[in-house]
């Protein structure tokens, strides 16, 4: 296939927004709106920019459009530049106390109950008309969601997210998406206080002997402490999959199941005196939660200043004890 390389010379930038745009809504309607352009006008721009290029860049599919692997390789670089010189132009062009900005946001509901207190009172102090929108984290995955523009940042765990970012930099590719790390947990054994495993040794094969419950995002019923004793030769019967931590702990205290939580989740459950918590009797992965976005939001300087609060409400719980 030969990749045609546009004179930039003679190029008209606009293009390039239009291309963007496209490429974030997936959607010629949605990106004329948002150009404050006609339609016709969006596709007379991608036809001139693909005359450019020497390639269709995106083909409808449904209600929208699916770009071409030309398009998937030249999206990042230009929307870097474009964002780059965005900054350049507009510098600090966000202020906190005046923006009346909603921000979408995607965790579980045990992060949440750390990171949203601190947040709050960033809110209501330095930007009262900001909103947020907190939406449930039902992937281990949500590079798509971000991609596709319904979420401005997901918190959470995501290794195997972060081991795929790793990898496309070492290997010199210029990953869509970038991350912090906002803390460190841990995970821990919760049982209802009087369960036969609350007190006494215990041990992996009584755990695995043992009824459980799974926090599981998606539903499946399978997670990362099954991968740890699947990497021992060992299993457990999940019983049981719910999609929230605060769930789990309701359910345990009245039951003879086991689940697995955050060790600094204990507390917010509001049961703690009807729980009981345990070490696990095996070596699980470090738990490190996230903050993750894709590269386009980067030098946007609302979307800093987003990322910039969320850090500082992680580091308040966490210099509360909470974390």
């Amino acid at each position: 296939m030969v990749i045609h390389a546009p004179n930039f010379r003679t190029l008209d930038l606009n293009l390039l927004r239009v291309f963007d745009e496209v490429m974030s809504e997936r959607n010629l309607t949605r990106a004329a709106r948002n150009l404050a352009m006609t339609q016709p006008a969006v596709s007379n721009a991608l036809n001139r920019l693909r005359d450019a290029v020497g390639d269709k860049l995106v083909t409808r599919s449904g209600y929208g459009v699916e770009p071409t692997p030309r398009a998937l390789v030249l999206w990042p670089a230009v929307g870097d530049a474009l964002r780059q010189l965005e900054a350049s132009l507009s510098p600090g062009d966000f202020v906190a106390a005046q923006a009346s900005t909603t921000f979408v946001l995607a965790m579980a509901d045990a992060t949440a109950a750390e990171l949203m207190p601190g947040l709050v009172e960033i809110i209501e102090r330095d930007a009262p008309g900001v909103s947020m929108r907190v939406l449930p984290l039902n992937t281990r995955d949500p590079r798509p969601l971000l991609d596709e523009g319904q979420m401005d940042l997901a918190v959470g765990f995501f290794p195997p997210v972060l081991a795929d970012l790793t990898a496309q930099a070492q290997s010199g590719g210029l990953a869509a998406f970038d991350h912090q790390r906002l803390y460190n947990g841990e995970y821990v054994c919760v049982m209802r206080n009087g369960h036969p495993l609350a007190s006494g040794p215990f041990t992996l094969k009584r755990f695995c002997a043992a009824r459980h419950l799974l926090v599981s995002f998606s539903g499946r019923p399978y997670g990362f402490i099954d991968e740890a004793l699947a990497a021992l030769g060992q299993k457990r019967r999940v019983v049981l999959t719910v999609n929230q931590f605060y769930t789990a702990g309701r359910v345990v205290a009245t039951s003879n199941l086991l689940t697995v939580l955050p060790r600094h989740f204990f507390n917010d459950t509001g049961m703690a005196d009807q729980l009981v918590m345990r070490d696990l009797p095996f070596v699980v992965p470090p738990v490190n939660v996230d903050s993750l976005w894709h590269r386009r939001q980067s030098q946007r300087s609302d979307h800093s200043w987003l990322r910039m609060a969320v850090s500082t409400a992680a580091q308040m719980a966490f210099a509360a004890g909470e974390l």
